[in-house]
């Protein structure tokens, strides 16, 4: 494995959110073990040569060239090279913020083949200033990586929002992961303490530290942002949509769906369907 690898100071990010704490560049040879580990800061790693498998949370994913990968923090992952298409890859550690997407899930693979040439512009302007290490560098790597994140949302298939990231601890991440995908279960603030082997006062108050929501609140939001992409693509009773996303009954549903959307859930159904009229 031959690798390049630059370290960062924090002391000029390049928003007040996010700052770029280190870069690596990577060549597979075989002599580099596969090995899980997790980041407590984002990872975006980008194919720039071969072909390999991504995994991720124990999901294996076929890569090759112009493959972009974003791994939020303390997301488990790892990569594996073909032999006969050794990987050549970049590495971009940025601490401060995380990406949203709607699918709820804690990373994004985005398939740029078409785009490829935007995006490998801005990796190899970036790794251009680490290994010539000009005046203000630093400062132009971070701007230079925003802009790539910007040049995502031209072109990303799924949508996705940037929010500030302050670390989360392990067992928090563990109870955000569990409610995005256990949403439609029967789920209490205990049943979550267990999970994480947290005290439950602790618990909420760490989550709400870290992601600005309680861990019931945030199901809730949750439910209501599957039953909001029910209402629009479906067909289903509101009965049965309330009971797909794990509200308790259609009247809890209600009453939840208009606290936070100011709307019954009929009223936004038509007005999605008279958006497309």
């Amino acid at each position: 494995m031959s690798t390049r690898f630059f370290s960062f100071s924090d002391d000029t990010p390049f928003s007040t959110e996010a700052a770029l704490v280190n870069a690596s560049s990577s060549h597979y040879e075989e002599d580099w073990p596969s090995i899980p580990h997790t980041h407590a800061f984002t990872e975006l790693f980008y194919v720039s040569e071969g072909s390999g498998e991504f995994l991720i949370e124990n999901q294996r994913f076929s890569i090759k060239k112009d493959d972009l990968i974003i791994v939020n923090p303390h997301i488990q992952h790892t990569e594996t090279s073909l032999s006969a298409s050794p990987l050549s890859y970049y590495t971009v550690g940025v601490d401060g913020i995380s990406f949203s997407f709607q699918d709820q899930k804690e990373f994004q693979i985005f398939h740029c083949r078409q785009k490829h040439a935007d995006l490998l512009f801005y990796f190899h302007s970036l790794f251009q200033e680490l290994d010539e290490k000009n005046d203000g560098y630093e400062e132009i790597c971070k701007h230079t990586l925003a802009i790539l994140i910007a040049q995502l949302r031209r072109f990303a298939v799924s949508d996705f929002q940037l929010f500030p990231s302050f670390h989360p601890s392990k067992e928090c991440a563990l109870v955000k992961r569990y409610l995005d995908s256990h949403y439609s279960d029967d789920i209490n603030l205990e049943q979550l303490a267990s999970l994480s082997h947290l005290n439950k006062y602790y618990l909420s108050h760490e989550f709400t530290r870290y992601y600005g929501i309680s861990p019931i609140s945030y199901l809730t939001h949750r439910r209501i942002e599957v039953c909001k992409n029910l209402l629009e693509n479906t067909d289903h009773e509101i009965s049965d949509i309330a009971h797909l996303a794990g509200f308790s009954s259609q009247s809890y549903l209600a009453q939840s769906f208009r606290k936070y959307c100011g709307m019954t859930a009929g009223e936004y159904r038509r007005s999605k369907k008279n958006q497309t009229i």
